[in-house]
């Protein structure tokens, strides 16, 4: 299934699902049944006989994902087939050809630079970089437990600051000791510390808990859904971290820029890589 839908414009739709089928006189009923049948699967049993100019961008690829499956293929490979649709109509077919795929129970490799794809449609990801596998596991493994800072970047966002290794639980950053799981490191190695946005909590708290960095928010942007805080702190020798933060929270702390605040980085949630390489 091509990223381009790769149809036919002189043949129906139809006509473009029944392409890869035998056209045996003695089977054309047979072929009409199961192209009727894919076309109702996909959503599109009243336009079998449009032709591609006349559909959408997304019934096009419907049509295209139907002809993919016509000859029952035990492997189906797509080709960032949803890159060339608008964002809202991406999402709605991201959980159609889910669900159509869970269904038919057909083995499928997507190709896609669309990390929130990915993570929304795989069972199992690979991620590569340069031709090379940098990670493979699941959807929750591969956001939560990067292997390394390429796949902490590139799914997801991800904070990257530089530290150094005091103890077997415990880092430097700046002028603040933070906990975390530093074992097998020795101390004093560079390290990069890594933290994804939603992970760092703002409160109403004391500096006195544990990893408790008291901070001041540079930068406010509103994302609809949510807020992205740019956070900085003499005590972190200006290094920035980005917060996500919920929009009742916001509202409920009166959180503006310039606003000092308390945050705490979770220990459990904080990765560290070798060196001392910041990332953006």
């Amino acid at each position: 299934m091509f990223q381009s839908y790769a149809l036919f414009p002189n043949l129906t739709a139809a006509q473009n699902v029944a392409y890869g089928l035998p056209h045996a006189r003695a089977r054309r009923v047979e072929v009409a049944r199961r192209v009727r049948e894919l076309l109702e699967m996909v959503g599109l049993g009243e336009h079998g006989r449009k032709y591609p100019a006349q559909l959408s961008g997304g019934q096009q690829q419907r049509v295209a994902l139907a002809r993919a499956l016509a000859t029952a293929p035990g492997l189906l490979l797509l080709d960032e087939p949803l890159s060339a649709l608008d964002a809202k109509v991406r999402v709605h077919l991201r959980h159609e050809v889910r669900e159509l795929q869970r269904r038919l129970g057909v083995t499928t490799i997507m190709v896609t630079h669309d990390q929130e794809e990915a993570l929304t449609m795989a069972d199992r990801i690979v991620v590569m970089r340069g031709g090379a596998i940098e990670q493979i596991g699941t959807p929750l493994e591969i956001y939560r437990e990067p292997a390394s800072p390429f796949v902490a970047d590139f799914i997801g966002v991800m904070n990257f600051v530089a530290a150094t290794v005091v103890g077997a639980d415990l880092v430097r950053l700046g002028t603040i000791e933070l906990a975390c799981d530093a074992d097998g490191w020795a101390p004093g190695t560079e390290v990069t510390l890594a933290i994804r946005p939603e992970d760092i909590v703002v409160q109403e708290a004391s500096p006195a808990l544990p990893n408790a960095v008291r901070m001041r928010v540079e930068a406010l942007a509103f994302l609809g859904s949510f807020f992205r805080a740019d956070l900085v702190a003499d005590a972190t020798t200006g290094a920035l971290l980005r917060a996500d933060l919920p929009v009742d929270l916001v509202r409920r702390l009166d959180i503006a820029e310039k606003r000092a605040l308390v945050c705490v980085l979770p220990r459990e949630r904080i990765r560290i890589y070798p060196g001392s390489t910041v990332h953006r």
